[in-house]
């Protein structure tokens, strides 16, 4: 493992997206070596306006994901990596997500306020120069190339190993599931949080639990054999989550905390650096944060992370922030008091697969309505806690009681009832680009 600053980082603005890129079929063993490049770096901003600053860069000892499926082919999220060869300037690889940015930019001090979040991506390693792209979704709904980095690879391994470089503390992981290649599975890490040097026991006990949770829910059961599944046996300094409502602040392993962005249950970590630095060479597609607190709390944001404290209710939790985490799927509650509610704007078509405005209300689950559904579809309130109910298109989601629609009365992205059809098909889409 090498890590060291990227001196070559530069800051571009407002050149185009690449298109065409996800019809682009791209030959792993041509551009890239079985080996991960990290990249560590900053975003920094508000509404008006973000820059990616700075960046490290660290060469990790095999590439987890996919040697086939190297384009996402979902236009989900807000943002999107994208790696182009430099010479040819084909897109060899591209993947979506969200940040905690995204959010903060929502809240009334992401209004004029300046604040630095982390982010880390992880690349497969090019085997020769390329371009790696910070792309954003414009006020127009399309990605626009935000920054760009020149990457040598052979010119950065020479200046990792000639100068001085960060060695991670390599912790051995724990095999909760393994089912087989890395290349073509689902790999999940789940990373003890708030676990202290007397909490071993207890943590490897729980690590199980979450496993459990991980795969418990369809379609995450139906499609078990197709998920790695790691802990990592790691604690830090001390015991407990940090609650400043509670006035409790604990020296943990990645440093989550309560109250993010101010909501109570918002239980989220800043630190995206030390979470990938307790991952370590883990491999990783996914990650799951495990909260050693009985206090209920939780998140998940798209490709980023999810996270779930212990509480009684984790069984349920922790598969709704993994639909959002896995899944890029949207919360289909109403709650317009949220701080960062204001994601949804109504002349446009969310990004999300399972909620609409109805804008183009036919890229979405239309196809999938039965003949003669009423659209909007009238609510049924009686629908039992444990079913989804008919599909149709019912108002109220994405926080918001007017406006924006989703599939079914109920779901696990609104109130922990099943997955409803719209959003299993879309996660087992997704497990679909790791296995196939």
């Amino acid at each position: 493992m090498m890590k060291h600053i990227l001196t070559t980082f530069v800051v571009l603005f407002a050149l185009l997206a690449n298109g065409g890129a996800a019809a682009q079929k791209v030959k792993f063993s041509k551009y890239f070596e079985d080996a991960t490049l990290r990249i560590d770096y900053q975003r920094a901003g508000n509404r008006q306006s973000d820059t990616v600053l700075g960046a490290y860069d660290e060469r990790l000892p095999q590439w987890s994901g996919s040697l086939t499926q190297l384009i996402d082919p979902f236009d989900n999220g807000l943002f999107r990596i994208v790696m182009k060869d430099a010479k040819s300037g084909k897109t060899i690889y591209s993947r979506c997500y969200n940040s905690l940015f995204a959010e903060y930019r929502d809240t009334p001090e992401g209004k004029d306020s300046i604040q630095f979040f982390e982010e880390v991506v992880r690349l497969p390693w090019p085997k020769r120069p390329v371009d790696i792209c910070w792309e954003e979704r414009g006020a127009d709904q399309k990605f626009f190339t935000q920054s760009v980095v020149r990457y040598n690879p052979e010119e950065r391994l020479r200046a990792l190993r000639q100068r001085e470089y960060v060695k991670l503390s390599v912790v051995e992981p724990i095999e909760l599931q393994f089912m087989g290649d890395v290349h073509q599975k689902v790999d999940v890490v789940i990373v003890p949080e708030g676990y202290g040097p007397a909490d071993t026991a207890k943590m490897r006990a729980d690590l199980q639990k979450f496993c459990q949770y991980l795969l418990g829910q369809e379609p995450f059961a139906s499609r078990k054999s197709d998920f790695n599944v790691w802990g990592i046996p790691a604690t830090g300094r001390e015991s407990g989550i940090t609650d400043p409502n509670k006035g409790i602040f604990v020296k943990s392993l990645v440093g989550a905390s309560y109250n993010t962005f101010g909501a109570d249950r918002y239980l989220m970590t800043m630190h995206l650096f030390r979470l990938h630095d307790a991952i370590g060479i883990t491999p990783c597609d996914h990650i799951i944060i495990m909260a050693n607190s009985e206090t209920y709390g939780g998140g998940g944001i798209y490709n980023f992370y999810a996270m779930s404290s212990l509480n009684k209710m984790a069984g349920m939790v922790l598969p709704h922030e993994l639909g959002h985490s896995i899944g890029g799927l949207a919360d289909e509650y109403v709650d317009e008091d949220l701080s960062y509610a204001d994601t949804h704007a109504a002349s446009f078509e969310p990004t999300e697969p399972n909620i609409t405005t109805l804008v183009h209300f036919d890229q979405k689950w239309k196809s999938m309505l039965p003949k003669g559904t009423a659209i909007p579809t009238p609510a049924d309130n009686n629908i039992p806690r444990n079913q989804c109910g008919p599909l149709g298109v019912y108002e109220g989601a994405g926080y918001h009681a007017h406006g924006i629609y989703r599939p079914t009365m109920r779901c696990m992205m609104r109130d922990y009832a099943p997955f409803c059809p719209v959003c299993a098909q879309r996660l087992n889409q997704v497990f679909d680009l790791y296995v196939k």
